[in-house]
């Protein structure tokens, strides 16, 4: 099969990591003339062919206005907050393609009683659980305990909440307190025994691809401690879920959420993530999001040996049918990410960022995320994870090695950094991930 033509002009919407990355492999793509990023970032600017749009990504008048301006062929939806408020619909209705679902099918991320719901309805193995209302307090403690008291309990805030939004609980006194500090309506499910793995697909509606498989790092400490972050590292392939697996993958939890999602008049097109945790009795899903992963796509973009931009715009199209799989080098990645001191808390910037050229001169690929130019020259930071350091190598211990000597160039006053990303998989001496939902 032959892909459809690349999109010579592409808007993406976003000014993380993940956006930083997606203008870093499309820019380099032959037939690529020009890529702009809203709001974007000083860092992302530097990328060659990229140029930056200073503009609110969640105003949906203001996106459309731009990607006429410019006449983009395609729009990338990075960030779920976007997604959530409708910003892929006002593209959709202006007759520009765009790689992002509708505010209707983004529920999948936006609302995790919705993902409950629709995953319910398609038969998808997932943890035991269920929806409540946020008056339902009660109701909530008592399955909380009583998953607590077989295992753990899990609770989770039913909307958006930057990847920070779940608990995990050993004891019925602490899943009471978390479901206290919660406001809104919320979810509560067992907990379940494994290691987590991301499986991001490229979908037009009823088809989907598979990216390479990966495996990101919530907790902000080294050994799984401390609170949960939106991501503190990456890395793929992995070991025990070889890209090989994906379209078995693909046939039990993807495919089936977008036929539910299409019966129910809300066809997915744009990157489904399925957050899943491989268990004794096999795959089980923890969540989906509506978007790429961050910091999952800073390592597997890297390892996409062909084109990402026609697959993009097919999708958009509804025409993947005509695509063929994408080719995957077989090298490995890893990625580690930098914060800010105060992350995921209340993070400090303006600290100067040093190294970065070094790391860049010793072969890593730096991707900003929460950067500023400083007025002095240099970099500051200016965000909570500030940026991530990606390498890749002939196997996950060379590809560790060198992420972690690139990462050991940059530091500034209070820099958080894990050592440990991929390097337990990387001596062949796996130690047990902490259980999550």
């Amino acid at each position: 099969m032959s892909l459809p033509v690349m999109p010579t002009r592409i808007l993406i919407v976003g000014g993380g990591g993940r956006e930083h990355a997606l203008a870093w492999k499309l820019a380099s793509e032959p037939g690529v003339n020009e890529i702009f990023v809203l709001p974007g970032s000083d860092g992302i600017a530097e990328e060659p062919r990229v140029r930056i749009v200073a503009a609110d990504p969640s105003n949906a008048s203001d996106v459309v206005a731009i990607a006429r301006s410019f006449a983009a062929e395609l729009v990338v939806i990075g960030p779920e907050s976007p997604l959530a408020v409708g910003v892929a619909d006002d593209l959709i209705d202006a007759g520009i393609a765009v790689f992002g679902p509708t505010a209707a099918a983004a529920r999948i991320e936006s609302s995790k009683a919705f993902c409950r719901e629709i995953a319910t309805a398609a038969g998808v193995p997932m943890a035991r659980g269920r929806a409540f209302r946020a008056a339902d307090r009660h109701a909530a403690r008592e399955l909380a305990a009583e998953f607590a008291a077989s295992g753990g309990a899990v609770v989770k805030v039913d909307g958006l909440a930057g990847g920070k939004g779940v608990v995990v609980c050993d004891t019925a006194d602490e899943a009471a307190d978390a479901i206290r500090a919660i406001e809104g309506d919320l979810v509560v499910e067992e907990r379940l025994d494994g290691r987590e793995a991301s499986v991001i697909a490229l979908c037009d509606g009823r088809e989907a691809l598979a990216l390479p498989i990966s495996r990101d790092y919530k907790r902000l400490g080294d050994g799984d401690t401390g609170p949960n972050t939106g991501g503190m590292g990456a890395y793929s392939p992995l070991p025990d879920l070889p890209d090989e697996a994906t379209d078995e993958i693909l046939g039990r939890f993807h495919r089936p959420v977008l036929g539910e999602l299409a019966r129910r008049g809300t066809p997915f097109r744009g990157a489904l993530y399925a957050g899943l945790m491989l268990t004794a009795a096999g795959p089980r899903l923890l969540e989906f999001n509506a978007r790429f992963g961050d910091p999952e796509t800073q390592v597997i973009l890297p390892r996409l040996a062909g084109p990402l931009g026609p697959v993009l715009l097919a999708a958009a199209r509804g025409s993947l049918r005509a695509v063929s799989p994408l080719p995957v080098d077989p090298r490995a990645a890893v990625g580690i990410v930098l914060a800010a001191e105060g992350y995921p808390g209340d993070p400090r910037r303006g600290d100067p960022i040093e190294g970065i050229d070094d790391a860049r001169y010793a072969g890593s690929l730096v991707f900003h995320a929460g950067t500023a130019r400083r007025r002095g020259g240099g970099w500051g930071t200016n965000g909570g994870r500030v940026l991530t350091v990606v390498d890749v190598g002939g196997d996950l211990e060379d590809a560790q090695f060198a992420a972690d000597r690139g990462a050991a160039q940059i530091s500034w006053p209070g820099m958080q950094r894990r050592h440990d990303i991929a390097s337990h998989v990387a001596s062949s001496n796996p130690v047990p991930q902490a259980a999550a939902s």
